[in-house]
């Protein structure tokens, strides 16, 4: 199991630890409906160093790279970034990547565990080129902070970088006493990549900012409750190996199809041109008054049949896979679980 560096320090806040493939997180710090409201209302810090982050160095890493993702990594200046899948030669995802362009190398951001399966895929692939792979997790942690106060909290911490606007854009600033550090935009939140040895310091600055603002520590119970609420999906849990991009509704933020080849490029093309996938992610709306909840696996029917499954559940809502017939926005299925019998509405999936 990969342990957090700052594991001591969220046991002194009162921290409950859980893994999420084999690497350790901050489930909760006891109490976490108050984390989740927080990141509704103001504002969390969470500690998401179990997150895998690989580097690519050397003089065609961007061309290594574009040729190995459903996006357009070419297209990308220093300071901006994109979300992208890496997909093997039959269209199955591996993993999905925030990939960000730096001054002299890519840094991938993706979900925990699947550090050595991505190092593989890719490394499999490099034969002439002037590349290599690395491992940045064992030299820079990763702290959130996401609310609709998250740009206050980072703004508290005083340093002199520029705020970037646009999701997947960054900004990088060198600190004398913190070393290098980056500042990732996403959607009501901010990605902060710090040196573990300044990790800590950080963390505590970028607390007392969150109190300061009525927010706190936030674990990953908080957080997934926010994402699934949200309708986004979590490679891992709603997607796998076995999922086409088109599957998970990622058209529209992780593939390009207007850049050329890559590998897997023609399957996705193919479904494009030819038709609908057989099954789609959805959001559906569970009714509020259900004391039991669904789980992961539970079965959606329509006139009687099987047509799809859950992979996410939160109270009120879920996301899972239904057939292509019954996946209009607003229809109804049956729910079948360990509480019986309840009907569930399709909704869109969020953005990430």
């Amino acid at each position: 199991m990969t342990v957090l560096p700052l594991h001591e320090l969220h046991h002194t806040l009162g921290a409950t630890f859980t893994t999420v493939c084999d690497a350790e997180v901050v489930a909760h710090y006891g109490d976490s409906a108050y984390e989740l409201a927080a990141l509704h209302a103001s504002v969390g810090v969470l500690d998401l160093s179990c997150r895998s982050r690989l580097c690519l160095v050397g003089s065609d890493r961007v061309k290594f790279l574009h040729g190995q993702v459903t996006n357009d990594v070419q297209r990308l200046r220093e300071g901006e970034g994109c979300y992208a899948a890496l997909v093997s030669a039959k269209g199955r995802m591996h993993s999905d990547l925030n990939i960000y362009r730096l001054e002299d190398e890519l840094l991938l951001d993706f979900e925990p565990g699947f550090t050595a399966a991505v190092m593989e895929r890719l490394e499999r692939y490099i034969i002439t080129d002037d590349v290599r792979v690395l491992d940045a997790a064992p030299h820079y942690g990763l702290l959130r902070v996401q609310g609709p106060r998250a740009a206050e909290a980072v703004g508290q911490l005083g340093l002199p970088w520029t705020v970037p606007v646009r999701p997947l854009e960054f900004s990088a600033h060198s600190e004398p006493t913190l070393g290098q550090l980056y500042l990732m935009r996403g959607i009501d939140r901010f990605d902060m990549f710090i040196p573990n040895a300044a990790l800590g310091a950080v963390f505590d600055k970028l607390l007392a900012a969150a109190k300061s603002l009525g927010g706190c520590a936030g674990g990953w119970e908080a957080l997934e409750a926010a994402r699934i609420a949200a309708g986004i999906p979590r490679f891992g849990q709603d997607m796998d190996e076995t999922t086409l991009p088109p599957e998970a509704g990622l058209e529209a933020r992780a593939i390009s199809y207007s850049k050329g080849c890559y590998v897997g490029q023609e399957v996705i093309a193919r479904i494009r041109t030819y038709g609908q996938v057989a099954r789609t992610l959805r959001r559906f709306r569970l009714p509020a008054e259900l004391v039991v909840l669904p789980v992961p696996g539970d079965k959606l029917f329509a006139d009687g049949k099987e047509v799809g499954h859950l992979t996410s559940v939160v109270s009120g809502t879920a996301i899972g896979y239904v057939r292509k017939e019954y996946q209009a926005l607003g229809a109804t299925l049956t729910l079948r679980s360990g509480a019986g019998e309840v009907v569930v509405r399709v909704e869109a999936l969020g953005d990430s």
